[in-house]
């Protein structure tokens, strides 16, 4: 059975990594996006992901680091937690502006709320062009109809969300798996282990949003390592 390329793990397999990233090539715009790239950051913000959020508020400036040079990126924050409560900052232009907002952020227990995400992304984008969605979780207690529908939306407008799962949880890895399909976006799974490379992963997802896929390819020049094997994939 040839293997789908929208679901990969990270933190083992460095093919794997090459396989995430040729898949964010292949999505990527030709131009570079008008203006400055728009990226939503979207985190689940349960108990269970405090640890990921702690990681995710160091990894995060590095993502408005590895775009300086193509114009910049505008990063907005959403996160659910606790019952019922969702919640999207204003766009932010600079590390310094999004660490506040993700700082002042505490994890509380509650069920999953990705439909929400993909609602907000929805109504985001018809305001003004979203380049990409990144969602960071570990699980889904959701009606996947209503998922789908809603990634099917996002896929029309042309908007890929780029889901990263923390773990293997099964339910998760599907329902995640087919929003990266309908989106035409990617699934990843990491672990504690793989922090480098997740950093490495959502910096090439920023350059993606700010200048496209000509961008990518000489980031993933520069910066070698995990990045350099999607050179020798594209070409």
């Amino acid at each position: 059975m040839a293997r789908d390329s929208s679901k990969v793990t990270i933190g083992g397999q460095r093919a794997d990594v090459a396989v995430f990233l040729k898949k964010v090539a292949a999505i990527a715009p030709q131009a570079k996006p008008v203006g400055r790239g728009r990226l939503i950051f979207a985190l689940d913000a349960t108990a269970s992901r405090e640890p990921t959020w702690d990681r995710a508020c160091q990894i995060q400036g590095e993502m408005f680091i590895a775009t300086a040079d193509l114009g910049g990126l505008d990063v907005q924050l959403a996160h659910y937690r606790g019952f019922g409560e969702f919640e999207a900052s204003r766009w932010a232009g600079t590390s310094a502006e999004l660490v506040p907002l993700m700082t002042h952020v505490h994890c509380l227990s509650g069920a999953t709320q990705i439909a929400k995400i993909l609602e907000h992304a929805i109504a985001e984008t018809r305001r003004s062009r979203v380049n990409a969605v990144v969602f960071v979780g570990d699980c889904c207690e959701e009606d996947v109809d209503k998922l789908a529908t809603l990634s099917g939306h996002l896929g029309l407008l042309n908007v890929p969300v780029f889901l990263f799962q923390e773990g293997d949880e099964a339910i998760a890895s599907r329902s995640f798996a087919q929003i990266a399909r309908l989106t035409n976006g990617a699934h990843c799974r990491f672990d504690s282990s793989s922090a480098q490379q997740l950093r490495d992963l959502l910096r090439a997802v920023a350059v993606f949003a700010a200048g496209g896929r000509r961008a990518l390819e000489h980031f993933s020049q520069r910066v070698g390592g995990e990045a350099r094997l999607l050179s020798r994939q594209i070409r």
